[in-house]
């Protein structure tokens, strides 16, 4: 399998965390499985790189590096409205032309948007940035309320963290679920959220808050072919139902039983990779009792049945 080139763009002054992100997902093969992309970086100028961190890195490659790139990557970056060159604006248009995928992260955005390439397309950023994005790009469909738009060609990103999230879904998208869980795991991160970003810019989380529900969610990950209800979910956290879901809300911007749908077809999606189980069988596994049932969850939410998802990306 040749391998899928990824090139990161960099932008003065860069964020080194954005870039970070996208390296750890696409940079780093998970444990015991082949890699499946090659991670470069380029800027409009070879040399030294100011980021916002008050380091400069050294950049090797050139905007030729975009003419070869499958996925390309634009990391955030402060001030986000800082102009970018026509040289790096037509780099852009022409990979995206070439079909190349453009993905920005988090302001990464604005850069993007000077290119063009929003324009009349629903776009996400950061939560704070989304104002004067909208302000600056009307013609862009500004969605401040999610953690990521793909388009399939052109897809960005909210915070920080929404980057990871869209880097994994990408590797979801690539390479199927399993895949993208190895590397989640790896990074000890859940291989997706629920939610949208602006449970963030209203109410932060309480540091150690994820840590009152991580044991139950390990529970309730274990026990997905048993008949799992917000009452029995509720009984083993030692919490009422209505502590039990706003705690949810609060901390994954979902309800228990969303989330507890969410693990299903996970999990679903990875027996039908890496197994050649029926689909009824699947389906009993997984909690969602028969294939019927199982179709009509993947239609709603995925787009695609579960023989054609096991077609694309079955590994048996």
């Amino acid at each position: 399998m040749s391998l899928h080139r990824v090139v990161a763009l960099l932008t003065p002054p860069q964020s080194p965390f954005e870039l970070a992100s996208a390296f750890e997902v696409f940079g780093i093969a998970p444990p015991d499985a082949p890699p499946r992309y090659d991670f470069r970086v380029c800027a409009e100028q070879t040399g030294l790189l100011p980021t916002g961190a008050g380091y400069t890195m050294l950049v090797e490659e050139g905007l030729s590096a975009l003419r070869e790139a499958d996925t390309v990557v634009v990391p955030g970056r402060q001030p986000p409205d800082a102009p970018v060159s026509p040289d790096v604006v037509e780099a852009l248009r022409d990979a995206h032309r070439r079909r190349a995928r453009i993905v920005a992260i988090c302001t990464g955005a604005f850069v993007l948007a000077q290119a063009g390439l929003l324009d009349g397309r629903r776009a996400t950023t950061h939560w704070r940035s989304a104002a004067r994005f909208a302000a600056s790009f009307p013609e862009v469909q500004v969605d401040p309320d999610v953690l990521f738009v793909d388009h399939g060609d052109v897809a960005t990103s909210a915070g920080t963290g929404a980057g990871i999230d869209l880097c994994l879904h990408l590797v979801r998208s690539d390479h199927g679920a399993a895949y993208a869980a190895q590397i989640a795991r790896r990074m000890v991160l859940p291989p997706h959220r629920e939610g949208s970003q602006l449970q963030y810019a209203t109410q932060p989380v309480p540091a150690r808050a994820d840590e009152s529900l991580a044991p139950l969610l390990e529970w309730a990950t274990s026990r997905l072919d048993t008949q799992l209800t917000l009452d029995h979910l509720a009984e083993h956290a030692g919490l009422s139902s209505r502590t039990l879901a706003r705690r949810f809300a609060e901390q994954l911007g979902t309800s228990p039983g969303q989330w507890l749908l969410a693990q299903r077809l996970d999990a679903a999606r990875i027996l039908l990779e890496q197994t050649d189980l029926p689909v009824d069988a699947v389906a009993t596994r997984v909690g969602l009792a028969s294939a019927v049932n199982l179709r009509r969850r993947f239609r709603t939410h995925l787009g695609t049945t579960p023989g054609a998802y096991r077609r694309t990306f079955s590994e048996t």
